[in-house]
């Protein structure tokens, strides 16, 4: 047997609201499967298992929240025996129904020829819906069973759920000869501007916890140096004339492999302090800081980046911002993150000190590209520069190492090629 918990989706998270389960009980499940969609105060996320089994009996239904922790779900492993589900009994008004029903004959039905088992009806269709759409449904209480999806495959989209909040109620019949038909009351319309309002300030409040606790434990210290990005942006000038449109590679992809390769051989940026000690990662996943549109950041995870290619990394970090938007992040996009990124060059900002987002120990951050004048073998030119800073924790490193860790960025984005 083995217990389910609610996760922890991050430093910053201290409940949270099951929306939607896609598993019930005597459901086989493997590790990695999406079981749940559970809703924090900063994003709506799909929850995976971390464990091979049965699921043997869901224990928080949709729609309670609870602390991170608590006890979601059992599921049976190791070949253990599920229990028998228990018999469901007929509700009332079923009960009623099998009352009224003919009795079956009592006289047996003649014999005939053995037919082919009639094939399972095909299990009912589950219609598609974003978590996002669930998260607004649920504040704007809107019954999602009858808005129609016109997303891809006939989705429900946050658009679908807010076009039904506003719709207005059925018309009642005009009064005439026949008795009219009794009706209930409709419900108040619902305030979805006041619902947006508390939803930022939750967010706002948690993001201040976060920072708060990063500041208050982890004693920073801040690096920075300025790097020529004229090799790096010339190879990538070049790369993208030769690729399709839909292929071409954004520079930011370089700067996360540099520092995905560059925490490889500074191993102390790369991992968590926990319980006073830092855990190294062998693995290096890399959080990219980005911005929600209903307000605030979130820093979910590229898994490996040090060991996909520049494509491979573009790919990904176009559909996780896909998903951030819509609101479908998995766990363990939240939760894996060894070292985060942020760049902050296209709102016009140059230079970036972040706090470490705990219980990681370092974040680097990227300004915009500007033209200064460098000097390069004895001659003055205008090059295209970034700063590049790093916020490192003092417990797990020093700035001997952050020097290094920097040196090895410039280093690996003077050799784009090889990136």
């Amino acid at each position: 047997m083995a217990d389910f918990l609610m996760p922890s989706l991050g430093a910053d998270m201290e409940v949270g609201t099951v929306l939607q389960w896609l598993v019930k009980p005597g459901d086989a499940v493997k590790r990695g499967d999406i079981v749940a969609v559970v809703d924090t105060e900063k994003a709506t996320i799909e929850v995976e298992i971390f464990q091979t089994g049965v699921i043997q009996k869901i224990v928080v239904p949709e729609g309670e929240k609870v602390p991170v922790g608590t006890l979601l779900a059992v599921l049976v492993t190791n070949g253990e025996v599920v229990a028998a589900a228990p018999e469901v009994k007929p509700k009332p008004a079923e009960r009623a129904l099998v009352a009224l029903a003919p009795a079956a004959p009592t006289q047996p039905a003649p014999p005939r020829a053995a037919a082919k088992p009639a094939p399972k009806p095909a299990a009912p269709h589950r219609a598609r819906i974003s978590p996002l759409a669930m998260r607004v449904a649920m504040e704007l209480k809107v019954d999602l069973a009858t808005v129609k999806g016109t997303g891809p495959e006939g989705a429900v989209t946050k658009a679908d759920v807010e076009r039904a909040a506003k719709a207005p109620p059925p018309p009642t019949p005009a009064p005439g000869l026949a008795a009219p038909i009794e009706r209930p009351a409709p419900a108040a319309p619902p305030k979805p501007a006041v619902a947006a309002i508390d939803h930022r300030a939750a967010m706002r409040k948690v993001i201040a916890a976060a920072m708060a606790r990063s500041k208050r434990e982890i004693p920073h210290y801040y690096l920075g140096t300025h790097v020529d990005m004229s090799k790096a942006m010339g190879w990538l000038q070049a790369e993208n004339l030769k690729r399709p449109v839909t292929e071409r590679l954004l520079y930011s992809v370089m700067l996360l492999r540099a520092v995905a390769i560059a925490a490889h051989e500074i191993p102390e940026m790369n991992g968590f302090w926990i319980d006073g000690t830092f855990k190294p990662s062998e693995a290096v996943h890399v959080g990219v800081a980005i911005s929600i549109r209903q307000g605030g950041l979130i820093a979910p995870a590229i898994h490996d980046v040090d060991k996909k290619s520049l494509s491979e990394i573009m790919v990904s970090l176009r559909d996780l911002v896909k998903r951030v938007r819509a609101g479908m992040l998995r766990s363990s996009e939240i939760a894996d993150a060894t070292i985060t990124v942020t760049s902050l060059g296209d709102e016009g900002v140059e230079t970036v000190f972040g706090a470490i987002y705990p219980p990681q120990v370092a974040l680097v951050g990227f300004g915009k590209i500007v033209e200064r004048p460098w000097a390069s073998g004895g001659m003055v030119g205008a090059r295209p520069v970034v700063m590049a800073s790093l916020s490192g924790d003092h417990r797990a490193s020093d700035g001997h190492r952050g020097a290094l860790f920097l040196a090895a960025i410039e280093r690996l984005l003077q050799e784009p090629e090889k990136l």
